[in-house]
């Protein structure tokens, strides 16, 4: 039973990594797009009535994304449930990349007003302490080594490839 539960800790470990290795690879990317779109009048308005919450309003901002996004992600599950799974999976990684863009962007217009909660920052700087080591675990593991082995590779029979055909 303890070698089971090990087994299951491991896949739910590396599980857990590669979703916030997704998060971490599009955060930046996708926040600076909101950003773009943030600078247009209408949405300029929006964000620096954002900006300026409480910490408690800025904390219930977090919760309308996750519900909005929620019956989508339904949708997306009983399309893989009539067998349209193709489907299905395209409505959940667009979700997944329209909700971490937002979730982005909200947190980075509303992060000054959530450090002035005392458990937030204490949670935050946990969080942050923790998903740094697991990110370090991850990217000293031999699987991470080979995936970038593997990548520089394709890359470079990428670029030949084009150099040929161009």
């Amino acid at each position: 039973m303890s070698r089971l539960l090990r087994a299951l800790k491991t896949v739910g470990g590396w599980l857990l990594a590669l979703l916030i290795l997704f998060e971490e690879w599009g955060w930046a990317p996708l926040s600076r797009l909101m950003a773009r779109i943030g600078a247009l009048p209408l949405f300029r308005q929006i964000e620096r009535w954002v900006g300026g919450l409480p910490p408690y309003a800025a904390l219930a901002l977090f919760i309308v994304p996750t519900v909005l996004l929620l019956p989508v992600k339904l949708l997306a599950l009983w399309l893989i449930g009539i067998g349209r799974a193709g489907l299905g999976l395209a409505v959940i990684v667009l979700a997944k990349l329209v909700g971490t863009a937002v979730m982005a962007r909200l947190f980075q217009l509303t992060q000054p007003a959530l450090m002035r909660l005392a458990w937030f920052a204490r949670l935050y700087t946990r969080w942050l302490a923790w998903k740094t080591a697991l990110l370090a675990q991850v990217r000293a593991s031999r699987a991470w080594h080979e995936l970038k082995r593997a990548r520089r590779l394709a890359r470079r029979a990428w670029l030949r490839w084009r150099l040929l055909f161009a």
